[in-house]
């Protein structure tokens, strides 16, 4: 399977996979001016506090290029002094777009205070942009934190909501809830490790069928429910370490960290090419290429 390097030639493949089921033309992202890991707020954070930041720009730069490669426009939203974090565009909010073609934006509550403040620049924005924004009232010990947790399947017709260390059991609920009023099904998934604290560390779907796993990151009802559901691919620990999970699959393109033997062969088992960015600067955060993104449908 040939693999895209980035900064090469190579122009995006004329082909559809089986993942494609709505073409996705636009992604939100936040330049990473004022990345760090002063706080920690994560497993891997606690081991790394020092981030080069200049790399961390030029890894970020590279992203942008590979989901131009995969056909996407990249919008951004401006960065603000003191939100170390806000370069992780997929938590602040969940987007999507209901049975009448209408976007709508659900703000996030994040669970660390020093986060929060990111919500209302990317609130704004949305509905800037014409999104109706949808706010569930959150408040007290409930907490949701966007695209981290809640996952379109790439059918557009369910979402796979994970809860635990961040999103809580009542927040999802409460969505569900939202979700089932516009027609959508919404899979509620216990995680149990604090390495995987966001579902989209442990859970990427490839296609309308299929999605990638790690395991040992759900709860044992919640792995058995999800293997009811779809066909699992799965990987082990040490791959989802390496935030092989944390890729995102779009137009036909899986854009990852890394790419292991077992990845490029279930890659190459459904039609899907794999682009390969580094971006170990972001990983010493706990993020990579799904926690740096809002992909707009």
């Amino acid at each position: 399977m040939q693999k895209a390097q980035i900064g090469s030639k190579l122009h995006p493949q004329a082909y559809r996979s089986e993942s494609l089921t709505r073409q996705l033309t636009r992604v939100l992202m936040v330049r990473p001016e004022f990345f760090g890991a002063a706080e920690p707020k994560n497993a891997f954070s606690r081991q790394n506090t020092s981030i080069d930041l200049p790399l961390a720009i030029a890894q970020w730069d590279k992203l942008c290029e590979a989901f131009e490669h995969a056909g996407l426009q990249v919008l951004q939203i401006e960065p603000h002094f003191g939100l170390e974090d806000m370069c992780f565009t997929d938590s602040q909010a969940f987007v999507g777009i209901d049975r009448e073609e209408r976007a709508f934006a659900v703000p996030s509550r994040m669970l660390h205070r020093s986060r929060r403040d990111e919500v209302e620049h990317f609130t704004r924005w949305y509905s800037n942009q014409g999104y109706r924004i949808i706010d569930l009232g959150l408040e007290g010990e409930e907490f949701l934190e966007g695209a981290g947790d809640l996952i379109w399947n790439p059918d557009w017709e369910s979402v796979w909501a994970g809860y635990g260390d961040r999103s809580t059991r009542g927040a999802v609920d409460l969505f569900a809830s939202l979700m089932g009023e516009m027609g959508f099904a919404v899979h509620k998934l216990e995680l149990v490790d604090p390495y995987f604290y966001h579902l989209n560390l442990s859970l990427a779907p490839l296609t309308p069928n299929a999605v990638l796993i790690y395991p040992g990151a759900f709860a044992p009802e919640t792995l058995a429910q999800i293997r009811s559901l779809t066909h699992t691919l799965e990987v082990s620990r040490e791959e989802a370490l390496g935030f092989e999970c944390n890729g995102v699959s779009v137009n036909g393109y899986y854009i990852t960290p890394r790419l292991s033997r077992r990845l490029e062969l279930i890659l190459s088992g459904h039609g899907i090419e794999p682009i390969i960015v580094e971006l170990s600067e972001f990983q010493k955060a706990g993020g990579s290429v799904a926690s740096l993104k809002m992909l707009l449908p």
